[in-house]
């Protein structure tokens, strides 16, 4: 069961990348439109890991 739900987000993650690589050569609407939507997951997974990763180096905003 875990490996199918790995399976189903590795596919979704695939198309994903397809669809931002179509959509930068012109691709059709509904393309564009999950492409936005897969540039957007990724800028939501990268600023969690870079707050991960500050939380565990014990850094904080710069505030004391």
């Amino acid at each position: 069961m875990v490996n199918l739900v790995l399976l189903g987000v590795l596919v979704l993650a695939v198309g994903g990348c397809v669809c931002v690589v179509w959509a930068e050569r012109g691709g059709p609407r509904w393309v564009r439109g999950v492409a936005s939507v897969t540039l957007a997951a990724s800028e939501v997974v990268r600023r969690s890991a870079k707050k991960n990763r500050r939380r565990r180096l014990g850094t904080t905003s710069g505030r004391d």
